[in-house]
């Protein structure tokens, strides 16, 4: 292990900028809850166990056709927890580093731009739940969302006036990519994404440093993979999967902010 952080952490000092890719296994030393399996949400969420409910039951946008109530409860809930949640001591490692960084990231919980990433530097390729669509497609752009819902936290359903579309006052709904979403507006991911992926492939060093991105959602392995190709300089952090099997890098089997602060002790020391 200490061999491996060791070549990790050469590869940050000598890198001219990081591509950071980030999944799930980013925000839980934040606290957030790992959604990993029926009983891992089940802990987060206790009364979605006595309903039966699974994450992918949930997490489907049909819901907000058929009992708002139940859809905005659950997104409200989890709209609220990102809201009040402190990004962890990584966020700020990785900025202290000084390197021109971008993000590619499936999280949708704001965390980064909480941390003090530039929202344009932020490729959120799943949407984010702090952006808000209108559930009927009237044209009106994605917009911030605004205050909290209101919940009862023992049924986890939504009650009193719900978000609404700010041009034709029908439902709203998170802009983010659900489970069989064929509604999903796009356009503001795309156009971060677009204009992060331009300047990845400008740099001449470039150092991708994946964090808590497992195979079960492989969207941001993928990127990783696709951005490292070329010069093999990709760093893996999983704690359950950090294996690289197509190509070279330096895998390290740690949580996000164990192998970050690990890794900048020995960068500050070289």
């Amino acid at each position: 292990m200490s061999s491996e952080l060791e070549r990790a952490a050469d590869l940050i000092r000598g890198a001219s900028a990081l591509l950071v890719c980030a999944g799930a296994g980013m925000g839980v030393d934040s606290g957030l809850p790992d959604f990993r399996g029926d009983e891992g949400f089940w802990r987060a969420y206790p009364p979605y166990e006595r309903l039966g409910m699974s994450f992918h039951e949930l997490a489907d946008p049909v819901h907000f056709r058929e009992d708002p109530g139940l859809a905005w409860g659950f997104y409200g809930h989890r709209l609220r927890l990102y809201r009040e949640t402190q990004p962890h001591q990584g966020f700020g490692i990785i900025r202290a580093w000084g390197k021109p960084t971008r993000v590619f990231t499936s999280n949708v919980d704001g965390q980064f731009q909480r941390a003090g990433f530039a929202d344009d530097h932020v490729a959120e390729v799943h949407g984010s739940i702090h952006h808000l669509q209108c559930f009927d497609h009237c044209g009106q752009p994605i917009w911030p969302a605004g205050p909290d819902v209101g919940i009862d936290e023992d049924s986890m359903r939504a009650g009193g006036d719900l978000p609404s579309c700010p041009a034709c006052g029908t439902l709203a709904r998170p802009n983010i990519l659900m489970f069989g979403d064929y509604d999903w507006q796009p356009a503001r991911s795309e156009a971060v994404l677009a204009e992060v992926s331009r300047w990845r492939t400008r740099q001449d060093n470039l150092v991708v440093i994946e964090l808590g991105a497992g195979n079960a959602v492989p969207t941001v392995r993928r990127m990783s993979e696709l951005a490292s190709a070329r010069t093999g300089a990709l760093i893996r952090v999983n704690p359950r999967e950090p294996e690289i099997r197509h190509g070279r890098g330096v895998s390290l089997p740690l949580g996000a902010l164990a192998a970050l602060t690990a890794l900048d002790e020995l960068v500050k020391a070289g």
